[in-house]
């Protein structure tokens, strides 16, 4: 047997072209499809370069963006006051704060101040208690990305067409009777995973690297995520033959020649000898997360304008 990968980057691009419509709907009724994204300047450019190519994803697919750059002496209350100014604005639908924040300034304390229904990261906790009893779509958008990768894969097996499934938190029936093995239990991803795998009636096991028999229990998993940040955690003889495995660790290796280089948790070819499909690192769930965080922005859009149920 040899795995079929997972394309992340044609799943994601298919996620956006169901975003194109939507947001044409929005706007379509008089609503605004919107992010509102929050940048403390710094040295580290990484993350201006991500809110330059957000910036102009959301133009390619029809949302408004807008960046508040704040200087890199922007301390915590200057920070909080610029994210309730945002949370409070009837006219702002979808608030999120770029990563990192000041030395000091405790993120926890900063993203539980932006309105639940604005929170298209799902970083709000209240968001998570919300996920867990199935009020809310606004989830971590890693969590989702890999959700909607997996129900891709069965739907793709089922003869449907993958990639069209809304955001949300409900079932579609994929996944019931399914045994989901997560390894990683983070806050921000490991659990969450674990969560909506959970309201999709899949029977999930969470466990970390530190977990007994981890590898047999690994085993019994029909879909194996590994989200833990060591590479070449997975291994073949860890995956149930047939498995689908999706890999959300990101890890920088150096070789022995010097080359670094990104991989993720999974022995990417050995896991192939045995699974049937497996997400690659880079170009697997990355994408997808992307596109699914722009999910979250237009569902907060079309809820806020009552276009959502």
């Amino acid at each position: 047997m040899t795995a079929r990968p997972i394309d992340g980057k044609a799943l994601a691009a298919r996620v956006r072209e169901g975003i194109v419509v939507r947001a044409a709907a929005v706007a379509a009724r008089g609503g605004r499809v919107g992010l509102d994204a929050v940048l403390v300047e710094s040295g580290d450019n990484g993350a201006r370069v991500y809110a330059d190519n957000q910036a102009r994803t959301c133009a390619e697919l029809g949302i408004e963006y807008r960046l508040h750059l704040l200087p890199a002496s922007a301390g915590f209350d200057d920070i909080a006051g610029r994210v309730m100014l945002l949370s409070a604005d009837e006219k702002v639908t979808a608030v999120m704060v770029h990563m990192p924040l000041p030395e000091g300034v405790d993120p926890y304390r900063v993203q539980r101040l932006i309105a639940p229904e604005k929170d298209v990261e799902g970083v709000n906790p209240a968001n998570i208690g919300n996920v867990v009893y199935g009020r809310s779509s606004l989830a971590p958008c890693t969590g989702l990305a890999v959700v909607r990768m997996v129900e891709s894969v069965f739907m793709e097996e089922g003869g449907g067409v993958p990639g069209v499934m809304s955001g949300g938190v409900g079932g579609g029936g994929m996944l019931r009777g399914k045994v989901a093995v997560v390894v990683g239990a983070s806050d921000v991803v490991g659990k969450p995973i674990a969560v909506l795998l959970m309201r999709r009636e899949a029977t999930v096991v969470s466990c970390n690297r530190w977990t007994p028999d981890l590898a047999g229990l690994t085993r019994t998993g029909d879909v194996l995520v590994s989200a833990v940040g060591k590479p070449g955690l997975i291994t073949g003889g860890m995956v149930k033959p047939g498995a689908v495995v999706i890999d959300v660790g990101v890890n920088r290796v150096t070789d022995a020649s010097g080359v670094t280089r990104t991989v993720g948790d999974v022995d990417f070819a050995g896991v192939s000898g045995v699974a049937s499909r497996v997400s690659p690192v880079p170009g697997g769930v990355g994408p997808v997360t992307v596109a699914m965080l722009l999910v979250n922005v237009l569902e907060a859009a079309e809820k806020r304008y009552g276009l959502h149920g």
